[in-house]
This record gives C-alpha cells, structure tokens and sequence, in this order.
C-alpha cells in the first residue's frame, strides 16, 4: 500500500484501456504514452495491462507502507527516493517507510510509475483507467492510498533500459484520414510544409494547435473517430484527439496518427513544436 501525501498536478491510473464500448460513446482511455506504459511493466515482469500511475507535468509525492519493487518511464521529472535522485526505466526496490517524490520538470510532459504487479484499483468495462463520468474518480487526488502486493522475493532479469528519447521529436507520422481528399492544394501543402505549435488547450481529450489552416465549408455526418484523429474545423482550426477523446465528431477528419505518434505528442505541452509527415 502507499499514502498519497500530495497528488501533483494531474496523477491518475491508467492501463492499456478499455475496450469494445465505443459504440456506446466510451473512448478507450488508457494511457497516453503506450511506449512508457509498456517498457515500465517490462522492467517490472508486470501482466501487459497492469495499471500504472500516469503522471503529468508535476509529481506527487508517496509513503510506502510496503516493501516492492519500482520503475519509472516517460518525462524526466527529477525523481528522489528518501531525497536520493533515482533513474528512469531501471528498476528500484522500495522499502517499507521509504518516500517517493517528485521535482522540477526536466523533459517530456508525462512520466509513468509502475509497481511490481501493478496498482489494485476498481475494474470498470474492463480496465482500471480513470475516466470521468464512467470512473468513481478521476485522479488520485481522490484517494487517501493506493493499494498495491507487497513484492518480498523479486529478482529482475533486466534491470534497466536504454533511456527513450522519441519525446524530443517533433515528426508526427500520420496515415490519410477519411475526408483527406476534402483538402485544398494550398490546405496540403501548408499542412505538411509548417511546423504548428501546441495551443494551451491541450488534455487528455484532445491537443489543439496554434496555427491555423485556410477556412473551409466541408460538412459532414457526425462519424467514427478513435485516438490520434486529425479533425479540421471551419475556421481551420487543427484538432488531435487524444485517449479521452470523444467517439464521434462532425468535423472532416483529415489525418490519423499512429500509436509513436501519439505517443511523441503525449510528451509535448504548451509552445512544444510538432510537424505531419504522411507515410
């Protein structure tokens, strides 16, 4: 078990998501950045879908009420064990009483916690991804303690990896979305020629972009989206859905993501620079 004794800014458990529900209206959820996600729970041993404590811009800070076995991934967020700096994606055992927490913001935007066997919170549809309204809670700012199997015997056969760095890109790969060929010869070519910058309207939902595109009059039926959808609005404003995102919208969807891709946007905050590149 560990005490939350402070939250951060935005901290909630996530996993691979939930699926088979977005036909009615549940988006997948899950956790922003999949790489980190998975490399925490690989280090650790850890079942795929364990769920892990997404952690955003600030840290929180936790008391260990058992003994287990720790790993950090994703944004480098100047973590200390008992004060002392520890690495991300290496494997650190924890002691009863020891206190995790968390400091400046060094790189990325989103760090991720993992536990040897994974965080033991509510199932809903599936999954232990916190969402609003289908969750009990949204963040663990909500909770008082986080429960956890004490870990006594654990001996990792990696104990650590190669430090990512796809945070620091700014190429987004992207695939044609369905109203692609709705877009202007100028609209493309303005579209993979700039480079747009994170708007301050950036969640879990969905990035928004500064820039934007010429004006358009395309309409269409309210249809399908998923994690990493382009849509464009009639002002020409450039919309990323994220995990959060809604399951369906009346704007033209003009790019889709891949998986690296949202992941590389997943570390990008306000100002951030990113780029299309169609593969």
């Amino acid at each position: 078990m560990v005490k939350v004794l402070k939250s951060g800014f935005f901290t909630s458990i996530q996993d691979n998501g939930r699926f088979g529900y977005r036909n009615k209206g549940v988006p997948i959820s899950g956790a922003m950045d999949k790489k980190a996600l998975d490399k925490a729970n690989l280090l650790l041993e850890n079942p795929h879908n364990a769920a892990v404590l997404e952690i955003t811009m600030t840290g929180p800070t936790l008391l260990f009420e058992n003994r287990t076995f720790i790993c950090l991934t994703g944004a480098e967020l100047s973590a200390t064990l008992n004060n002392e700096p520890i690495t991300n994606y290496m494997v650190h055992e924890v002691k009863k009483g020891d206190i995790l927490s968390y400091g400046r913001l060094e790189s990325g935007f989103r760090g991720y916690l993992a536990v040897k066997g994974g965080f033991k919170t509510e199932v809903v549809l599936g999954s232990s991804s916190q969402y609003l309204p289908l969750t009990p809670a949204k963040c663990i700012a909500e909770f008082e303690e986080l429960v956890f199997e004490e870990a006594a015997n654990f001996k990792p056969k990696i104990t650590a990896l190669k430090i990512d760095s796809y945070f620091h890109e700014r190429e987004l790969k992207v695939r044609k979305g369905p109203e692609y060929g709705m877009l202007s010869d100028e609209q493309l070519k303005l579209l993979f020629s700039k480079e747009f910058t994170v708007a301050k309207e950036n969640n879990r939902m969905a990035y928004q972009l500064n820039e934007f595109l010429p004006k358009h009059t395309h309409n269409i039926l309210t249809s399908a989206t998923l994690a990493g959808t382009v849509q464009v609005t009639p002002a020409g404003k450039l919309i990323i859905l994220m995990k959060d995102g809604q399951t369906t919208g009346g704007y033209p969807r003009v790019l889709q993501l891949n998986e690296e891709a949202i992941c590389v946007l997943a570390q990008k905050r306000e100002g951030d620079g990113v780029s299309f590149k169609l593969i």
